[in-house]
């Protein structure tokens, strides 16, 4: 009776380490910082459902199609001074005299950027920043890093914000105007990604963190990479 006994206790531990051991959380090397990073996720999400995308829907209600797209598009020229810099910083000279007469193009017969003219004319949006440039001079990403107001980063990320800045125009503009500019640009942002809120939401089957994450990685290790895949890269995105 007593080694049944005995048997019952054991077994029962046995049981209880098992279980323990199945519902133990895996723990994703790219994300050390994540009880951090879920708190900032959790504030994000619920700045943007209670002020950005009720500002953006209000934008995009008042805000005339024709006028919603030229707004994009200036934005996106004084963006194209950023890109032709960085494609000169990472050595792609050949892109970087496309990318400036890009700029040219748009800013002269596009009425300051209103009008995306050069796109017509085989000058197509090129995708690059500091944080890029950061990658192609072998600077190791980091860990994941989710950043009040601005969302998915990581260190290297962060420092190439900065550097993003600096090649911006409107961060030396008086603050009475950089302020409001910016404002209207992150509005205009936002209302452009408001009809991808559903394919987000559809898509993040095992949660919106790890969705934003997963797809935050695999894009900027593709964006530093231009797409292929290599050793070096790899290397890169290992300690992610």
């Amino acid at each position: 009776m007593q080694n049944k006994k005995n048997n019952i206790l054991i077994g029962t531990v046995l049981l209880v380490s098992l279980s323990g051991c199945a519902t133990t959380e895996v723990i994703d090397e790219r994300d050390p910082w994540e009880g951090w990073n879920r708190k900032v996720h959790s504030f994000n999400e619920s700045l943007d459902d209670y002020a950005m995308k009720p500002i953006a829907k209000g934008y995009r209600w008042i805000t005339p199609e024709f006028l919603d797209i030229a707004f994009t598009n200036a934005f996106s020229n004084i963006d194209d001074i950023g890109v032709f810099v960085n494609d000169a910083l990472q050595g792609k000279f050949s892109q970087s005299g496309l990318d400036f007469s890009r700029f040219l193009v748009n800013t002269t017969a596009g009425l300051g950027g209103l009008i995306d003219v050069a796109s017509t004319v085989n000058l197509p949006k090129h995708n690059e920043d500091f944080g890029q440039t950061l990658g192609r001079w072998g600077v190791p990403t980091g860990p994941y890093l989710v950043l009040p107001l601005l969302g998915p980063s990581s260190p290297r990320g962060a420092f190439g914000l900065v550097g993003d800045a600096a090649m911006n125009p409107i961060s030396y503009l008086a603050p009475y105007i950089s302020i409001p500019t910016n404002s209207v640009e992150l509005t205009d942002i936002r209302a452009d990604l408001l009809d991808t809120d559903k394919t987000a939401e559809e898509a993040s089957i095992f949660g919106k963190y790890e969705f934003y994450r997963n797809s935050y990685i695999e894009k900027r290790q593709s964006l530093v990479s231009d797409g292929a895949e290599s050793e070096e890269d790899d290397l890169l995105f290992e300690d992610e």
